[in-house]
């Protein structure tokens, strides 16, 4: 089966030989692909199983950690207050390393430097329902990434990698997402890859997941060389897509198939 998406995608992205953004009027959300029944698993907080992840990480928010034994909430109180439109901004400018941090990195910077903790493992229970938590604080809010004048140069490099072909089947995330989007590939819609509700869970992974571990299953796809979570393509490629997504709801915890 794998074989043959791969004959199905090359055959049907070969002809585009230039890649065209979409017209921000036309820019839609992963869910209006969505089937009914995927759409109901979303919208429902009794069904969707990423809320099982939610309810983890609030006990998180909430638990003392590290040397410092300290929670989150001894900063930060009420999530729901203080959270608020956070994830909204991410990934986001961070000062003193002079670069764009994603939640999950923010997450695991707090740990290290206010809670004097062990950074949680990238795609950990842990380090997914606490940004799954603090995600879905800022549900329905506008994403806002991108606004920060210090983003741009960074912007700039996560665009060149979205359009960059690569890989042994020369593609890139361009070919599906912006040239062939509402197409379907191996009987999935192709959508136009903006990541409005992440941490989601995903029916192939039957867990919830970032990111960072959709788009290294992509690079996987075209038989590229995968960056290793956390690298700095990564998170560039995460703050071009999020930035392109301004102005659209968050959805965290979103159902994918």
């Amino acid at each position: 089966m794998r074989i043959a998406c791969i004959v199905v995608m090359a055959g049907m992205l070969a002809a585009d030989a230039f890649a065209a953004e979409i017209p921000l009027s036309e820019r839609r959300s992963g869910y209006s692909f969505m089937t009914p029944e995927t759409r109901t698993m979303q919208d429902d907080s009794t069904a969707n199983p990423g809320m099982l992840w939610v309810l983890d990480g609030e006990k998180l928010w909430n638990r003392k950690a590290g040397a410092a034994d300290k929670a989150c909430a001894d900063c930060h109180n009420d999530a729901r207050v203080s959270m608020k439109g956070a994830a909204a901004h991410y990934p986001a400018f961070d000062k003193a390393l002079g670069r764009p941090v994603d939640l999950g990195q923010r997450v695991n910077l707090c740990r290290a430097n206010h809670q004097q903790a062990t950074p949680l493992a990238y795609e950990s229970r842990d380090l997914l329902a606490l940004t799954a938590f603090v995600a879905q604080q800022s549900r329905g809010a506008a994403i806002e990434t991108g606004s920060d004048p210090q983003l741009q140069p960074f912007i700039a490099k996560g665009r060149e990698l979205f359009m960059q072909r690569q890989g042994q089947l020369n593609l890139g995330c361009t070919n599906c997402h912006d040239d062939n989007w509402d197409k379907r590939l191996a009987g999935s819609a192709i959508t136009q890859a903006h990541p409005t509700g992440y941490p989601l869970y995903r029916l192939e992974w039957q867990s919830l997941g970032s990111l960072q571990r959709r788009l290294r299953a992509c690079i996987t796809g075209i038989r590229a060389q995968v960056y290793d979570y956390g690298a700095p393509e990564l998170v560039e490629l995460e703050l071009y897509l999020m930035s392109r997504a301004r102005g659209m709801p968050l959805e965290a915890p979103a159902v994918r198939p």
